[in-house]
């Protein structure tokens, strides 16, 4: 599973809109669409908020490994 699937099954998961993500990271709806897509790189300090907001590791996150 690449870190774009999982980045929207968390979300989804914890029952969060891509708008309520975007302001918990400080950026757009769009821009959080973006990165959900694909369409845009997430960055590294967007990764780190969001592995703490969804209580997994960045190993999780990014697919490397199956255990959050």
């Amino acid at each position: 599973m690449d870190y774009i699937r999982r980045m929207r099954d968390l979300r989804e998961d914890a029952d969060l809109t891509q708008a309520q993500v975007a302001a918990k990271l400080g950026t757009s709806q769009t821009m959080y669409a973006r990165y959900e897509r694909g369409a845009n790189e997430l960055p590294i300090h967007h990764l780190i908020k969001l592995c703490e907001l969804y209580h997994v590791s960045s190993d999780y996150f990014l697919g490397l490994c199956d255990t959050p």
